[in-house]
């Protein structure tokens, strides 16, 4: 394959293999730009149902349209064969990220991001977090993803996580569940009736290892199953051999005491509950799990079963003290209840952060390059200078910032009054962008932009440096 063409795309590397496809790095000639290419493999290029089921795949991601999930660019049939063609995303799997040393590597072994290092509890949550919105958006979708893994979870050198290979995806309102065994076992048979499993075995949900009809829960067993991995580098349900991990899978718990000891009591019942083997108790919505998360990063807890303090206890000596601090009482309470009613001016609170820049490229420090929201809780700067510049967005009550798409080549960003777009120049032109997605768009040419501010009623004002004065 390396080598050829296919329509207007050439083959430059094999990426990878499974079941559902192979997947190759690719170069659009026509757009100048590297994609992946999914196609099927040779021995299924005239199965009915393997096409059928790519066909599906690029129908699934073609309705999803989420930043934490891979984009799909287009489904091509050619002479040479079917073939989808999607994003292609930069960086490593979740599996490599958290994959143990090889045995015997030795203390010299360095343990870096690039070779498996362990995570860090404020990573495992922001990570979990962008996976729970990604799984969010394609429930709200009416999908099921059936095969959620940390090889199918890529994190881009940005800390972006992006959910790749819905191949095994169906709509709810489908029913049967799945296919037979490989890659560990992923399974590719025809997949529309009960009896047939369909998934990756240390992921896979009791219903599913059974053979029965699955919904969106069995998605939320394997984020459960993620989680734990993040947090253990160990699978909560392995085993030898694909029969003893369908084993632990049906009859067994995860090593709870593998978990750090750092590991909030939230998260901990957050796990538990993805992993009742009836789906009946377990968690039902993906948007709960995020929610948790977003208050464990928010509220760190304090550790829980710390016995409460002993009330002192008087002493007959004390009784006059008591009587005359009981006047002292009620003096304080009237001078906080004035105290309190008084008007007065209440000061902001103080507020500082970090945030880590992103390699190989420079942070602009120029005023004009960073900006606060109304609100307060989140601020935007640039990363990069000229076409390799990009406006980050980092969010109070968030670890890392986040890239805005469409903000590239941007300067000079200022907030909406709600906090919903972004302002900024680029190519010489005034332009406004969702921060939560979508296209640009230009709102007028501009030289020599001093800096804009946006009124509650829509207005923006901006300086051009070449003219006097203000300009709406």
């Amino acid at each position: 394959m390396v080598g050829k063409t296919f329509s207007h795309y050439r083959i430059l590397s094999k990426i990878g293999a499974g079941g559902m496809g192979e997947v190759y790095r690719a170069r659009d000639e026509q757009l100048g730009r590297e994609v992946a290419v999914k196609v099927l493999p040779a021995a299924f290029a005239r199965d009915p149902e393997r096409v059928a089921r790519l066909k599906r795949e690029a129908q699934v991601l073609a309705s999803l349209n989420h930043p934490n999930i891979a984009a799909i660019y287009g489904l091509e049939e050619t002479p040479e064969g079917l073939f989808l063609v999607l994003e292609l995303v930069p960086g490593q799997t979740l599996a490599e990220r958290v994959a143990r040393p090889p045995a015997g590597a030795g203390s010299a072994t360095l343990q870096t991001r690039e070779s498996g290092s362990a995570l860090q509890l404020e990573e495992v949550l922001t990570i979990a977090k962008q996976v729970a919105e990604g799984l969010e958006a394609a429930h709200e979708k009416g999908i099921i993803h059936r095969d959620l893994k940390p090889g199918n979870l890529k994190l881009t050198p940005e800390e972006k996580v992006k959910i790749l290979d819905f191949g095994l995806a169906k709509a709810m309102a489908e029913e049967g569940s799945a296919s037979g065994i490989s890659d560990s076992p992923t399974l590719a048979t025809p997949a529309t009736r009960e009896g047939v499993l369909l998934g990756t075995a240390a992921y896979m949900s009791p219903e599913q290892a059974r053979g029965k009809t699955v919904d969106r829960r069995a998605d939320i067993w394997a984020f459960g199953c993620v989680v734990y991995e993040m947090l253990t580098r160990e699978q909560a349900f392995g085993g030898e051999t694909v029969s003893d991990t369908l084993a632990a899978v049906l009859t067994g718990q995860p090593d709870w005491n593998a978990l750090p000891a750092e590991t909030p009591d939230k998260i901990r019942r957050l796990l538990a509950r993805c992993f009742e083997k009836d789906p009946r108790r377990r968690l039902r919505d993906i948007g709960d799990a995020r929610l948790e998360i977003e208050e464990a990063i928010a509220m760190p807890e304090v550790a829980e079963g710390a016995p409460p303090a002993a009330a002192p206890k008087a002493r007959p000596l004390a009784r006059l003290a008591w009587a005359f601090s009981g006047l002292l009482v009620g003096a304080a309470i009237t001078a906080a209840v004035w105290y309190a009613l008084k008007p007065r001016t209440p000061s902001a609170p103080h507020v500082s952060l970090s945030f880590p820049i992103p390699p190989v490229k420079a942070f602009d420090q120029t005023a004009q390059n960073i900006a606060l929201s109304h609100d307060g809780t989140e601020v935007a700067f640039v990363i990069g200078s000229g076409k390799d510049a990009q406006v980050y967005v980092r969010r109070l009550g968030e670890f890392g910032a986040k890239p805005v798409p469409g903000t590239e080549g941007a300067s000079n960003p200022f907030f909406s009054p709600d906090g919903q777009w972004l302002g900024f120049t680029a190519n010489g032109k005034l332009e406004k962008v969702a921060i939560s997605g979508g296209r640009p768009q230009v709102l007028c040419e501009v030289q020599s932009f001093g800096g804009g501010a946006w009124a509650p009623d829509g207005t923006i004002f901006f300086s051009g440096l070449a003219h006097p004065g203000l300009l709406l």
